[in-house]
């Protein structure tokens, strides 16, 4: 374990709205203020990040078929989801340690939307605030928690029991992740949290701070099965997502496991290097699940159309996740807020100029495949 009175970490703490021409640029300004070990332990992959630039370059694999004549002019972006409207069709996806970004971590992107005001917070297991500290900026909107589970299930009673209380309305099980992928950045970094995890500190070893993820991940539970869905749904009364689905039969066991929710994505290509685009395994997905359940898609959303382009391929909405950090990193919650003002514009933009006035529109839109 490293020397606590060595280690340091200077997380940015400026605070401020910031113009966005597109989110592919926030990466490379957000590279200038973080870190560099936090930094690239926000937006690095696995392996050879194989499956980190699958994920981008998916989203050339469809095009969006315009229907020009379609009467279109000011599209909504409102959609419902388990019972919640929101004003458009995207949420923040469950990140852990925000404080690596700013240094008002959770907390700080818990205003950001808040002030945005129209859309769900899935709060990380991970996270490096307290549930207490998240809400006095998430102010009572809307939020999921998001369980890497305790190999004891008597903690994981009491994580879930104060989830409830903080006001959780779904939990969403994290799959995909029972190791650490090979993140050869962060060995290179000798990378650890700097700070602690108050919400799974109760069953580690240790806080959280001046840990490394694999010791984080060696001491949650490695054997997933469709019982610990039983278990959570069971146990919370709330409905669960199974997340890091990347295949139709895995959808399909998930659902007989009693999940209420399928989550399409690879992790932001963080876990199994070489796996596919999480957008290349999307429709096959929406087949199978054929609507028993709300599906929601990550890993890779940075422009309005690939918004567009999930949702026209089965997804009911989708999460964004680093594009949010790196405007928290610039900006604070301001920055926040900033990031999802231009996912909902540009999204309207390529709604507009689509054809479709709204989202069941989007989902009946057609995408043609582009040939190699």
């Amino acid at each position: 374990m490293a020397d606590e009175q060595i280690i340091r970490y200077d997380a940015p703490t400026v605070e401020q709205e910031i113009e966005i021409v597109s989110t592919y640029r926030l990466e490379n300004q957000a590279r200038e203020v973080i870190p560099k070990g936090g930094f690239d332990y926000i937006s690095g992959g696995s392996g050879d990040e194989f499956t980190l630039r699958q994920n981008n370059d998916a989203w050339s694999h469809k095009g969006i078929l315009p229907s020009v004549l379609a009467d279109v002019e000011n599209p909504d972006t409102s959609t419902s989801i388990l019972g919640h409207d929101i004003k458009v069709p995207f949420i923040m996806a469950p990140i852990a340690a925000h404080g690596l970004a700013h240094a008002t971590k959770e907390a700080g992107t818990a205003k950001g939307i808040s002030e945005f005001n129209g859309t769900i917070m899935s709060i990380s297991a991970y996270s490096g605030a307290s549930f207490v500290e998240i809400e006095k900026g998430l102010k009572g909107n809307p939020r999921w928690f998001q369980i890497y589970m305790s190999k004891d299930d008597e903690m994981n009673k009491n994580i879930l029991n104060e989830a409830k209380v903080d006001g959780a309305t779904a939990i969403i099980l994290t799959a995909d992740a029972t190791v650490s992928g090979n993140r050869e950045k962060d060995m290179l970094n000798k990378f650890v949290y700097p700070f602690g995890m108050p919400i799974v500190s109760r069953y580690l070893t240790g806080s959280g701070k001046n840990m490394s993820l694999n010791n984080i991940y060696a001491q949650s539970k490695q054997k997933i099965n469709p019982e610990d869905i039983k278990f959570l749904s069971d146990y919370s009364g709330l409905p669960v997502f199974v997340k890091g689905i990347q295949t139709p039969e895995d959808a399909v066991l998930a659902i007989g496991a009693g999940a209420a929710g399928i989550w399409v994505s690879n992790h932001g290509g963080r876990q199994l290097d070489g796996a596919p685009g999480s957008f290349d395994t999307l429709t096959e997905i929406s087949k199978a699940v054929s609507g028993r359940v709300p599906i929601v898609f990550d890993s890779g959303i940075r422009r309005g159309e690939h918004i567009f382009k999930a949702l026209a391929s089965g997804a009911d909405i989708v999460a964004v996740g680093r594009p949010v950090l790196y405007g928290l990193a610039l900006g604070g919650w301001k920055g926040v807020k900033s990031v999802l003002n231009y996912f909902e514009s540009d999204l309207k933009r390529v709604m507009q100029l689509a054809g479709t006035q709204t989202i069941e529109d989007i989902k009946k839109a057609r995408l043609f495949d582009i040939k190699k």
